[in-house]
């Protein structure tokens, strides 16, 4: 289904590219979305993650233009087109995926990099609003794209991601980490990867081949995303300074307690969740290596409940899923929300033998705000960026 998948995929954006151009390509690049199995909100606080890039992605197809103008059309928005000139300062369109293709652009000359001309068709398969980081995935495959058109080799794959989280920091206006763009780009097949946001060191956790990465999306469309995320990190920046510490991810849980001290209690709760979310994330990456699935199972619910109580970014949709969930797999799986919150979807890891069960359960107990089934997505840990033969 995989290939199938990118198959179809391929044939669409390569004949947008012909239709709008008439002639092929130079090249077609793809990058992953991702799900994170634990460790959310804890990258911007220099913590640790325990993502996997997911076979559903983002294809990019160049080939050189003319001079230095950059033509783009969008197959997932109605063939929209956009059209710039790399020496011209960046300007902020209305069309958000505009934003992404042109901060791109800006972030890579911002790196010294001389880029060329382009023209350019975009298509992606990565489910929209499911925080399954279509953004990251877009970012990274073009930052991939225009460098291997213009100065191939420039750029490795950590420096791509850095490039994918300047473009959404800087022009996009979303005060992004850099878990989602990592992972794109340094995914690896089969593992779900333990990140350090603060070194940038990887380490490959091994997903067992008889357990299922399921996600499973709400039917709730998330809202308010970058103010609410925007105002979390200013949350947790007010605590670290508070412990006199450079991030939340220098403090242990016992000098979090005893120096709570004259630390309003919304900053405490904020501070807390991402404490105990590191620990419980470095523990997680030992024990799904490991087939633990009682631990993980317990790990998984620590998580959702410090996001629901302490880092209040769930929704009651999402809880009760995560509770359906929960009372069907007990110590067989885990289930947790996934993404920045505020609606999407959640992450369940089970044994394969329980998917159809599972889903069997969720459409019993639970319906979506239009009285529908839940969605449910079945990934498989993939690769990160590249360019296609």
């Amino acid at each position: 289904m995989t290939a199938e998948r990118r198959a179809l995929l391929r044939d669409r954006v390569t004949q947008a590219y012909v239709d709008s151009y008439g002639e092929e390509p130079a090249m077609l690049v793809a990058a992953p979305g991702r799900v994170n199995l634990i460790g959310e909100h804890t990258d911007y606080n220099d913590g640790f993650v325990l993502p996997c890039a997911i076979d559903y992605e983002t294809m990019v197809a160049i080939g050189p233009g003319s001079g230095s103008q950059v033509d783009v059309v969008a197959c997932d928005f109605d063939s929209d087109r956009d059209s710039f000139d790399l020496t011209e300062p960046f300007a902020k369109q209305s069309a958000e995926w505009k934003n992404h293709v042109r901060g791109i652009a800006a972030s890579l000359i911002d790196k010294g990099l001389s880029l060329l001309g382009a023209n350019i068709a975009i298509g992606g398969n990565v489910p929209q609003g499911a925080g399954l980081s279509s953004s990251a995935s877009l970012g990274v495959a073009l930052a991939k794209a225009f460098t291997e058109l213009s100065q191939p080799g420039a750029l490795n794959e950590t420096d791509l991601a850095l490039t994918a989280q300047h473009s959404e920091n800087h022009y996009v206006g979303c005060a992004c980490g850099i878990m989602d763009q990592l992972v794109s780009a340094r995914g690896l097949s089969g593992s779900a990867l333990l990140i350090d946001c603060r070194s940038l060191d990887t380490k490959p956790v091994f997903i067992p081949d008889d357990l299922a990465i399921m996600v499973i999306h709400s039917g709730v469309q998330r809202g308010l995303v970058d103010s609410a995320y925007n105002e979390r990190r200013e949350q947790c920046e007010k605590a670290a300074a508070h412990y006199r510490v450079a991030a939340l991810r220098d403090l242990t849980i016992e000098q979090l307690e005893a120096g709570r001290a004259g630390l309003d209690s919304l900053s405490y709760r904020r501070a807390r969740h991402v404490v105990t979310e590191n620990m419980r994330t470095l523990a997680a990456g030992e024990v799904l290596k490991d087939g633990d699935l009682s631990a993980l199972s317990k790990l998984m619910a620590e998580s959702h409940a410090s996001m629901r109580d302490d880092f209040e970014i769930t929704v009651p949709a999402i809880d009760r899923l995560v509770e359906i969930g929960a009372e069907y797999l007990g110590a067989a799986g885990g289930i947790r929300m996934t993404g920045g919150g505020f609606g999407g979807c959640v992450v369940a890891i089970a044994p394969k033998s329980r998917v159809t069960a599972l889903e069997a359960r969720v459409n019993e107990h639970y319906q979506t705000p239009d009285a529908c089934h839940a969605r449910f997505i079945l990934c498989a840990p993939s690769g990160g960026v590249s360019v296609l033969s």
